[in-house]
């Protein structure tokens, strides 16, 4: 079993996240010697752009967030960051390492969360966690200590610790998985869509983490979400992407400002008038309604 023990911390003033032209396409090449990026029009009716010459900058603890609908390349995005995928071109670069050339260094500074994360299934959230631990050579002691601490500051009481994640909901596993990001106190943490199917204080549990994370640990964090809400309180920047591009970019506070002053509602306008100026979609088509609250975590 590959270990992954944590490289040097990065040097002060570099950026967390740097991407420059970013492209990934999915489908058949054309034949013609024409680069796909020039298509434009022409482009063959197989060929997918899903990430469109992207470029942004992530500062050192910063929480940014992404705010696209489904299918806009948000998911690719993060999945191009965290080494899961390869760029058909274009640069992508943490903490000044290049997630192709450096890619075991980069994973070593990065955790993903993501609405399709697996885990054993028989095992408890606690084992899962364990067995984390030892991927990333987390002396056990320790390891327990701060995973039994992360599931109950996201609300999984004492007796579900040891539940087998196969008896949990879909939101309470989501929360292990959470825990299972954030055990290895990343120095990027790349959360995709993390509070999906929570219910409010599950989310109200999780947002409050992730400020903690970034208060006392100084990570970075690079979040997609579909909830208005939570960019509004989390993010300090962000960014809207619409058919694989980037197409505004500034605090939350900037984006309505602006979009405010257009459309007559200074001092009222949402981040979902911002999405809807920008795209012409609104996100609440692609709103997926959040579970109950388990009995057994009050």
């Amino acid at each position: 079993m590959e270990q992954l023990s944590a490289p040097s911390a990065p040097a002060d003033g570099v950026a967390a996240l740097e991407i420059e032209g970013a492209l990934k396409y999915f489908g058949k090449e054309s034949d013609s010697k024409t680069p796909f990026w020039r298509w434009g029009a022409n482009r063959p009716a197989k060929m997918t752009v899903a990430v469109d010459n992207i470029s942004l900058t992530v500062r050192r603890g910063e929480i940014f967030g992404l705010l696209g609908a489904n299918g806009s390349g948000k998911s690719t995005l993060i999945r191009l960051i965290s080494t899961l995928l390869v760029p058909d071109g274009g640069r992508i670069r943490v903490f000044g390492y290049d997630v192709q050339r450096e890619e075991r260094t980069v994973r070593r500074l990065i955790n993903r969360v993501s609405v399709e994360a697996s885990f054993f299934k028989k095992l408890s959230a606690l084992e899962n966690l364990m067995y984390a631990a030892r991927l990333y050579d987390l002396p056990a002691r320790q390891a327990r200590e701060q995973a039994r601490f992360i599931l109950r500051q996201l609300g999984l009481s004492e007796k579900r610790l040891y539940e087998p994640l196969e008896n949990m909901s879909r939101g309470m596993q989501q929360k292990v998985a959470i825990a299972r990001g954030l055990l290895t106190s990343p120095v990027l943490l790349l959360l995709d869509e993390p509070t999906t199917g929570l219910d409010p204080r599950s989310k109200h549990d999780v947002q409050r983490f992730v400020l903690g994370m970034r208060r006392e640990h100084d990570t970075t964090v690079f979040l997609t979400t579909h909830d208005m809400d939570e960019a509004d309180r989390l993010c300090d920047r962000i960014a809207i992407i619409d058919e694989g591009r980037i197409v505004a970019l500034d605090t939350p506070a900037n984006l309505k400002r602006a979009i405010g002053s257009q459309i007559g509602k200074n001092g009222s306008t949402t981040l979902e008038d911002v999405f809807m100026a920008y795209t012409g979609k609104s996100l609440d088509d692609d709103f997926e309604p959040s579970e109950g609250v388990d009995a057994d975590d009050e």
